[in-house]
Parts: structure tokens; C-alpha cells; sequence
């Protein structure tokens, strides 16, 4: 009987026990933010949010991107909060098992406003700090940097120790930082500390971090923050030099491209082409017609179509350029006014045929995938379309010379170029010559219309956004000066812009070069030799 009285007293306390251990899980964290969901207060919404997301339960993250999602409803006279899943299935956010039955008759979202949606941000950032996933670290400590949110910190402090990826672990060291900064408790040890990891930093989101430093800050604090600010400004100023002078190199690029057709032309034949512009259109339109036939017929080839486009739009360039030589310009050598107004009527021809044929409208050109994106070296941001168009203009440069260095043909244009009747009189074939150096040039200006399409609407009025920077580049008959010319006129219209506007800035640059001009008359590259002294 006595041994039966004991195992009872055993079996009520071990029960005892099971419901002391029960009613402490019910009476958890966790459970207690849900609650608090379930009063439809904002503040006790925001202890909600807290006591989830520190609470360690795997069910937080999705509990608090629900709430972010408008999909946390709550009954108030249940004291229950629910996920909506899907429009007909709920799940019971204590348990995660879907609800049994009817939904109760008083469902409400949780609401949420602005300082609420950046709470829940944050929460969300720091829930996702020790994600398996390295990107969604980065992110979420991003997100921590954004938001400021002291509730992060402890997660951030167990994080930083076990990161193993250097990019990861500097940018949750900064979001840290950017906590501590604007914590009112924290030393002032710890607030300078943190402020020169902002300045290491030193972009525009750690200027901004700087700039709102509280009031409430130690004078150490702000003048702390002060040098930073200076310096960030300082390197940013420095950068922004850098990201113009980038900028106007793939102008520069660009502009190459589309002059150096004419400085061979006028070099060799001294025929200024208007019509050049639209040898760059004709360029970019057979782009788009082997992308579309790639599109039609094999989608998958479609990072060949640079590949596939150049040596057709050089050849269809190319032949137009020699068709125009031999039916118009051979007739006009030596009538400068009407060899312009011949090229002129000819780039209107050319413009309307491409209208009728395609429409006025702008065409689509895609990049190939090695041509999409972009890239961050320091604090500029480098395209890779841009990149690999200035990659190929200094190709396509360095072949030219090469061709007119070492080739039977380059050897007869520099000699029509330098005295045409002694070249004539050794038997050099200058009508041949001239037929072939225009449309070499053409073709050149056909190259540059498949790189322009890889950053420029294509349409019938293409070439003609380039063919005034393209005659104040390319005149100079000669290809070192196109270079210099299109890399100084690229650059110093970026760096003009800013301040004095697109035309203002042309203005400018065209006033400048007239005064070079003027002092230099035969350029910086001048042609040597008794023919052309004479």
C-alpha cells in the first residue's frame, strides 16, 4: 500500500512538473509578441515585432515577412494570430500548422504605417544575419545599415565573430556601427569608433549616416563626424573626376569610331562626306536586322549577334560607301560646295529609305549577356557594354594602322595622300584607291553604328546626333589626331555638362577649338614632307 501511495505522489508531481513546463512554453517570448499582435496598437505592435524577432522561434522569419506582406491577421476575441497562406488556408502563427475548420468571424490585419514598415524591415534584416546564404547576410546587413535598428545588435554581435566572408563581414561590421552611432547609451569610445568605420566606408550612405548624427552627441562625436564628413566629400569629389573621366572615354570611344572614316576620306581624298552619319546608321540597322533573324530562327545564338553583325555592317557600309564614290563623288573632286550639298541630299535619301523600310520609330537592340551589367571599381560603377566598346574601337584603331603600315594598300593611300600625281605617275591607280579608301571609311562608320546600338536608340536619325563631334574630331586628316581629338572631346564635354549644360558645353568646346586653330593651324599631328610644305 505504501509503495503504491509513492508512485501517485511521483505521478502527480511528474505531471506537476509537465504542466509547469507546458505553461512556460505557452508564456514564452514568442508567444507573447503574438499577443500583443492581437491588441491593434501600434506601440504594442512594435513589442510584437521585437519579441518575435529576438525570440529565436523558426517561425519568426515567417511571422514578420507576413506582417511586412499584409497577410498577419489576429482575432481579437480569440487572442489567436493567423498567417494567410494562400485565400483559402490559414496557418495558426503559435503552432505553424494549418487551421482545422472554419476561420473565426473576426479576422483583422495587423496594421502597419511608416515607422512600423521600417521596424519590420529591420526585423526582417536582422532575422536573416545568420542565413546560410552569403547574399542574404549581405543584404540583411544592408538592410540593418538603412534602418539603424538597435534590436539588431545582439544578433549583429554573434554574427560578425562567425563570419567567414570578408565582403560579408565588413558590411555587417558597418551596419554595427551605423547602430552604435545613433545609440543615445553608448560611449563615446565606441559612437568615434564607429565613425571611422563609416569613414572607410565613404560613400554617399555613410555622408548620409554622418549628416544625421544626433543632437544629443558628444562635441568629440560631431567633431569626429565633422572630419569624416570632409574627407568622404573630399574622396567622393575625387571619384566623381574619375567616374566623368570614364564616362567620357566611351564617348571618346564612340566618337573614334564614328570620325575616323572621315579623317580617311578627307586624309586621302579631301572630301568632306555628309552623308557619313548615316554610314553609322546603316550600321546600327544591320544590327537589328541579324538580331531579329537570330530571334526568329535560333534564339540560343543571340550572344553571337555582335559577332555575326560586325563584318556584315563593315561590308554593307563598305559597299555603299564605294557605290557613292563611283556614282556621285568621282564626278564633284575639286568642288568642295557641291560635293556638300551632293552628300547632304544623299543623307536625306538615305534617311527616308530607312524610314520607309522600318518605320520612324526606335528600334530594339539588345545586349548580349556579356555585354549587360556593370561592375564597381572603387566608387565608379563600369558598364561592361561601354567597357567593351572602348576594348573595341582601340582594336579596331590598331588594325587600321597596321593596314595602312604594312599592307601594298596602306602603302598606296599614303602615297595618294601625301602627293597624288607622283603616286598616279608611278603607277598607283588613285581612281582604285579612292573608291577603296571611301569605303573603308564607310565601313569603319558601319562599325561604329553596331557599337552605337549597343547604347543608343537606333533610328533613321542616328548618325546625325554624331556627325557634328564627328567633323570637330575627324578633320584633321590624320589618325593620331582623331584619336587625341575624340578622347580630349569626349572627356571635356563630361566634364563641361555639369555645369554648363549639353549645348552650352559645345559651344564652349567648339570656341576652344577655333582657338587652337588659330594657333595651330596644321593640328598636333602634322603631315611632314616637301609636297605638303609646298
Amino acid at each position: 500500500m505504501r509503495a503504491f501511495s509513492d508512485r501517485f505522489v511521483a505521478l502527480v508531481c511528474a505531471l506537476g512538473v509537465l504542466a509547469v513546463l507546458m505553461t512556460g512554453a505557452r508564456a514564452g517570448p514568442y508567444e507573447d509578441g503574438l499577443l500583443r499582435f492581437t491588441a491593434d496598437s501600434f506601440d504594442d505592435t512594435i513589442e510584437g515585432i521585437n519579441a518575435v524577432a529576438t525570440s529565436g522561434n523558426a517561425l519568426a522569419p515567417q511571422v514578420i515577412g507576413a506582417l511586412q506582406e499584409g497577410r498577419l491577421l489576429f482575432s481579437a476575441g480569440e487572442k489567436q494570430v493567423f498567417i494567410r497562406e494562400t485565400p483559402d488556408r490559414l496557418i495558426d502563427a503559435a503552432t505553424g500548422r494549418p487551421v482545422a475548420g472554419g476561420e473565426p468571424s473576426d479576422l483583422s490585419p495587423v496594421r502597419l504605417n511608416n515607422r512600423l514598415r521600417r521596424i519590420v524591415e529591420a526585423a526582417l534584416g536582422g532575422l536573416t544575419l545568420m542565413a546560410p546564404d552569403p547574399g542574404k547576410r549581405f543584404e540583411a546587413a544592408q538592410a540593418v545599415l538603412k534602418s539603424k535598428d538597435a534590436n539588431a545588435l545582439p544578433v549583429l554581435d554573434q554574427a560578425i565573430p562567425r563570419e567567414t566572408d570578408a565582403r560579408v563581414k565588413q558590411a555587417l561590421t558597418e551596419a554595427r556601427a551605423a547602430v552604435v552611432l545613433y545609440l543615445d547609451a553608448a560611449p563615446d569610445a565606441d559612437k568615434i569608433e564607429a565613425i571611422a568605420v563609416i569613414r572607410q566606408r565613404g560613400d554617399q550612405d555613410a555622408l548620409a549616416l554622418l549628416g544625421g548624427l544626433p543632437a544629443s552627441a558628444s562635441p568629440a562625436a560631431k567633431k569626429a563626424a565633422a572630419d569624416a564628413i570632409a574627407s568622404i566629400e573630399n574622396s567622393l569629389a575625387l571619384w566623381t573626376a574619375l567616374q566623368n573621366a570614364w564616362y567620357g572615354l566611351s564617348l571618346g570611344s564612340v566618337l573614334l569610331l564614328a570620325a575616323i572614316g572621315l579623317a580617311i576620306t578627307f586624309g586621302v581624298m579631301g572630301v568632306i562626306n555628309m552623308a557619313h552619319g548615316e554610314m553609322v546608321m546603316l550600321g546600327a540597322y544591320t544590327t537589328f536586322v541579324v538580331q531579329q533573324v537570330i530571334r526568329a530562327y535560333d534564339p540560343t545564338l543571340f550572344d553571337y549577334s555582335l559577332a555575326v553583325a560586325i563584318p556584315l555592317a563593315f561590308g554593307v557600309a563598305g559597299l555603299v560607301g564605294i557605290l557613292i564614290e563611283q556614282g556621285i563623288i568621282r564626278f564633284l573632286y575639286g568642288r568642295p560646295l557641291e560635293t556638300l550639298l551632293a552628300t547632304w541630299g544623299l543623307s536625306l535619301i538615305l534617311q527616308q529609305a530607312v524610314r520607309t523600310a522600318f518605320g520612324p520609330t526606335n528600334k530594339d537592340v539588345g545586349n548580349p549577356s556579356w555585354m549587360s551589367g556593370a561592375f564597381e571599381l572603387g566608387q565608379i560603377t563600369i558598364t561592361y557594354n561601354r567597357m567593351w566598346i572602348i576594348v573595341f574601337t582601340l582594336l579596331i584603331f590598331m588594325g587600321l594602322l597596321a593596314l595602312l603600315r604594312f599592307t601594298r594598300f596602306g602603302l598606296e593611300m599614303r602615297a595618294v595622300t601625301q602627293n597624288r600625281a607622283m603616286a598616279a605617275s608611278m603607277g598607283i591607280r588613285t581612281s582604285r584607291i579612292d573608291a577603296l579608301t571611301f569605303g573603308l571609311g564607310s565601313g569603319i562608320a558601319g562599325l561604329a553604328g553596331v557599337a552605337l546600338s549597343q547604347i543608343d536608340n537606333v533610328s533613321p536619325n542616328l548618325g546625325q546626333s554624331y556627325i557634328i563631334d564627328s567633323f570637330m574630331v575627324g578633320g584633321v586628316g590624320n589618325l593620331w589626331g582623331t584619336l587625341v581629338g575624340a578622347f580630349t572631346l569626349g572627356i571635356a564635354n563630361k566634364f563641361l555638362e555639369p555645369y554648363a549644360g549639353a549645348v552650352l558645353a559645345k559651344i564652349a568646346i567648339l570656341v576652344l577649338i577655333i582657338l587652337f586653330i588659330q594657333k595651330r593651324p596644321r593640328g598636333l599631328f602634322a603631315l611632314k614632307g616637301r609636297a605638303v610644305e609646298a
